[in-house]
């Protein structure tokens, strides 16, 4: 993973909500200017293990911040609020 991208996402191919979750941190991203990069769990069994059922996952700063959906206005609003 990038260390310069805030956001990941943990996909598997086929994943129909997988898509609309990229389409979502695309939007995000257009707003904030971060970057994301994205993981595939057919190409480690650590994460298959870990998010396997819940796919997609979204991480903000290595931490999961959700799954199945992204909660854009969230994730927006995390990623716009300075960290203290």
């Amino acid at each position: 993973m990038s260390t310069d991208a805030r956001l990941a996402l943990i996909t598997r191919p086929g994943c129909h909500l997988c898509d609309d979750a990229r389409e979502a941190l695309a939007r995000v991203v257009a707003v904030t200017g971060d970057r994301w990069t994205e993981r595939d769990v057919t190409d480690d069994l650590e994460l298959e293990r870990e998010y396997g059922d819940r796919l997609p996952v979204v991480l903000l700063d290595g931490k999961e911040h959700g799954y199945w959906r992204v909660e854009e206005e969230r994730l927006l609003r995390d990623l716009t609020t300075p960290q203290l």
